[in-house]
């Protein structure tokens, strides 16, 4: 019984010291939040284009040298 309840004081310090670290932490503002999420979804959108472009491109060249 012992050793459970010093187990359960170990994770009721763990949750303590997690609670106290989260609280030191620099969170983003909605502002900074939105624009992140802007900058991610504009790069995603664009590195998928030029893939699926890169891609067209290397089919036509394969076409063209390769015989059907």
């Amino acid at each position: 019984m012992e050793k459970i309840r010093a187990w359960i004081g170990r994770v009721r310090a763990f949750f303590g010291e997690v609670q106290a670290e989260l609280k030191k932490c620099s969170w983003p503002t909605g502002g900074e939040l939105l624009g992140s999420t802007m900058v991610v979804i504009v790069s995603v959108v664009l590195l998928s284009t030029f893939v699926a472009l890169s891609d067209g491109a290397i089919i036509l060249i394969l076409q063209a040298i390769l015989p059907s």
